[in-house]
């Protein structure tokens, strides 16, 4: 599979204040695949809406250094216009680590 997104519930945020643009370090739990990390700049959201929130993330991309950070995964999102980025969101309660087809 080229491209193999999954469905993770973000259980961990912190800043990022070395990142060049604003961006957030998350911990998202993938269920059997475990616990990946990322560096995603959607900081129009707050961390507390962020945290316990499921969303959707390419699991198979190389990890990318960030930094002093080491990016796993990629969260998706739609960019508008205005820069900001909307979460790709499963319905609520699919399970951890399933596979979006």
């Amino acid at each position: 599979m080229k491209v193999d997104m999954r469905v993770g519930r973000i259980i961990a945020i912190d800043e990022f204040p070395e990142a060049r643009k604003p961006a957030y370090r998350l911990q998202i739990d993938f269920g059997e695949l475990g616990v990946k990390q990322s560096s995603a700049q959607i900081t129009n959201y707050t961390i507390g809406e962020l945290l316990d929130r499921q969303v959707v993330a390419v699991t198979n991309f190389p990890a990318k250094q960030i930094g002093p950070f080491r990016s796993e995964v990629l969260v998706l999102g739609a960019i508008e216009p205005d820069g900001s980025v909307l979460l790709l969101e499963p319905k609520p309660g699919a399970s951890l680590g399933a596979r979006i087809a």
